[in-house]
């Protein structure tokens, strides 16, 4: 009939069989149970888990605290390669007083120990700021990044400037038969030539902070090395466990930082300048 409202009919869902299980569930499941069945024997038994199901236990809060550690050093070399790239510069400005300045950062920061370094910015740096009614708090883990952006800035102010000073001097002989102005020899002709040169030193020193990051622990961030400590203290701090802890540890920043040392030795014979 023409005109009629349709007629509304209630949904009905498409009937479904009972789930099945395939053989990759099956597998996972076989590991699942493997994996946890010592832990859930041990429980059961009132007995103490052994070293390995310690490790596997806290391995997701462990890798937890790893993760920090690498942002703690992603933040670190960001803001020491920005400022130590300003301060390689100011070594080879043309003012003898900046020049001498800039010298004098670098050898500062280069030159002090590390540990020092964290602790100067952990002790120094206020708690809070407060900007006009603003309260800024500054969290223990931000002073740490400073702390270690100082020795980056160091040593890429130095990276800096020798990369820059091992271009041969044609270069700039070039540059100024061509009318060059400095500030256009240095951005368009030098630098450019300096980036192979600064990848691989640039990256040790990534490596090599990221190494030293485990020493956030000693002024009270709370990261990898804080949290194995803790896990230790948790499981009774039995002697047993401290050797696998903390091995997890060292495994973890080994599997890490070994590729990165191998891939700097590599760039290093493919950048070589002959």
């Amino acid at each position: 009939m023409r005109g009629a409202l349709p007629v509304l009919l209630p949904f009905r869902a498409p009937e479904r069989g009972p789930p099945t299980l395939t053989r990759a569930h099956l597998v996972m499941l076989a590991v699942a149970l493997a994996a946890l069945a010592p832990a859930a024997l041990a429980q059961a038994s009132g007995a103490p888990l052994s070293p390995l199901a310690v490790v596997w236990k806290w391995t997701p809060l462990l890798l937890a605290g790893f993760g920090f550690n690498l942002l703690i050093s992603f933040a670190a070399m960001a803001i020491g390669t920005a400022a130590g790239f300003g301060l390689g510069l100011a070594q080879l400005g043309s003012s003898r007083v900046l020049r001498g300045l800039a010298w004098a950062l670098t050898q500062f920061f280069r030159n002090s120990p590390w540990l020092v370094l964290l602790f100067f910015a952990m002790f120094l740096i206020p708690f809070q700021v407060r900007i006009g009614g603003v309260t800024i708090p500054l969290p223990d883990w931000l002073k740490a990044i400073i702390g270690f952006a100082l020795p980056v800035m160091a040593n890429v102010s130095e990276i800096v400037r020798g990369a820059v000073r091992s271009v041969p001097t044609p270069q700039w002989e070039s540059a100024d038969s061509l009318a060059f102005t400095p500030r256009q020899t240095m951005w368009m002709i030098i630098l450019p030539q300096c980036i192979k040169r600064m990848i691989p030193p640039w990256m040790n020193v990534y490596s090599l902070i990221t190494m030293a990051t485990v020493q956030a622990s000693v002024v009270g961030v709370t990261e990898m090395l804080t949290l194995t400590g803790q896990v230790h203290a948790a499981e009774g701090g039995r002697p047993e466990l401290f050797a696998p802890l903390y091995g997890f540890a060292l495994l973890c920043f080994f599997v890490y930082c070994y590729p990165i040392d191998l891939m700097t030795a590599r760039l290093e014979r493919r950048f070589q300048v002959r």
